[in-house]
């Protein structure tokens, strides 16, 4: 390792932080696209120089998507919309909330999720993106609700050896999965509350908030839904709650350690009506043991009247040895921990109100 490269979304452009393998000093360069707000970052490192991507939202323009391939240092924006929705539709595109490369053995693949909830696939490294029509035309999709944040795909989940299989995450609706490429989709949220509907556990119309998933074990994945914390271990069958131990079971990141699949960490808050954390306490909850038991970690962070929270995409690790973890809140502190979420201290304070981080060691 010899540089960490951290992509941070925020409502008015995009923010690049850079550091060395010992994450202790932070370079943070001037704010990129000002004015568009950027709801998603994404990083592909699949090519031999990563591409860096920014999901930009133009008050005058509107969304489009910018990707990178030297690092940061400039920035390509299509000549036409990359994201558009077809005219038999008759929808527009409001925003991007989700920008995911597909498995290694698919090196052109590139997903978005969007709002108006739908998924968006590119086959040329993030040039050009066209509808999976088959999720879209889901007999489901008209009792599809907005959230608080709006009717989002939020999450984009491949499978990382079985290319037939993805699952995605939305608000609301809750999990829905594929095995097929993307042909059929099906609703995978047992065991998963809706606590605001008569059903409290329906086939679908769960108000997700953020799924996660460690490659070496797909089938297990970790979701932070609207009052609960839940994990999978049959790839979406059922679901069972883990969190026992938490201050909180209301939150909207869910993050696994690039190395341990049974490692998450998590961001709680205080009830839906509240949306701030425990005790007015900055703090990050981490498990070892898949969920069975929770540390919480608050070394470097604000632990009296911190009333800010920290958004789904807003949260991260790097793919370091000893791992870095990261998180930006809503009042635009930035964090980072370089021992695996024990120790934290404030790259940058009074940024805008922080959308999506991602890191990259290069």
């Amino acid at each position: 390792m010899t540089d960490v490269l951290l992509l941070v979304g925020t409502r008015k452009g995009l923010i690049l932080a850079r550091s060395d393998e010992a994450r202790t000093r932070w370079d943070v360069e001037p704010l990129r696209f000002p004015m568009n707000a950027v709801y998603g970052v994404g990083v592909d490192t699949r090519p031999v120089t990563p591409r860096l991507f920014a999901a930009a939202d133009s008050e005058h323009w509107g969304p489009s998507i910018f990707h990178s391939d030297d690092l940061g240092k400039t920035w390509t924006e299509p000549d036409h919309a990359p994201v558009r929705f077809p005219e038999r539709t008759e929808t527009a595109l409001t925003r991007i909330w989700q920008i995911q490369p597909g498995p290694a053995s698919q090196p052109d693949v590139v997903y978005a999720g969007t709002q108006p909830s739908a998924l968006f696939r590119s086959l040329d490294g993030g040039e050009t993106f066209e509808l999976v029509e088959a999720l879209w035309d889901h007999p489901h999709r008209p009792n599809w609700e907005a959230g608080f944040g709006g009717q989002a795909i939020h999450t984009v989940v491949p499978h990382p050896s079985d290319t037939g299989k993805l699952t995605v995450a939305m608000s609301t609706g809750g999990v829905y999965r594929t095995e097929d490429g993307g042909a059929s989709w099906a609703p995978a949220n047992k065991g998963i509350s809706a606590y605001f509907m008569p059903d409290k556990y329906p086939e679908y119309g769960q108000c997700v908030h953020k799924v996660a998933a460690h490659p070496t074990r797909p089938d297990r994945m970790f979701a932070q839904n609207h009052h609960g914390v839940y994990r999978t271990d049959d790839g979406g069958g059922s679901w069972q709650e883990i969190e026992h131990g938490l201050p909180s079971n209301f939150g909207f990141p869910v993050v696994v350690h690039p190395h341990r699949p049974d490692t998450v960490y998590l961001f709680p808050l205080t009830a839906d009506a509240e949306r701030i954390p425990p005790d007015g306490a900055c703090r990050v909850y981490r498990s070892d043991d898949a969920g069975a038991s929770w540390e919480s970690f608050g070394e470097g962070l604000q632990q009296e009247g911190f009333y800010s929270s920290v958004l789904r995409d807003a949260m991260c690790v790097d793919t370091a040895d000893r791992a870095g973890v990261y998180f930006g809140s809503r009042t635009g502190e930035l964090y980072a921990s370089n021992d695996e979420g024990e120790s934290w201290q404030v790259i940058a304070r009074n940024l805008p109100d922080v959308q999506s981080v991602r890191a990259l060691v290069v």
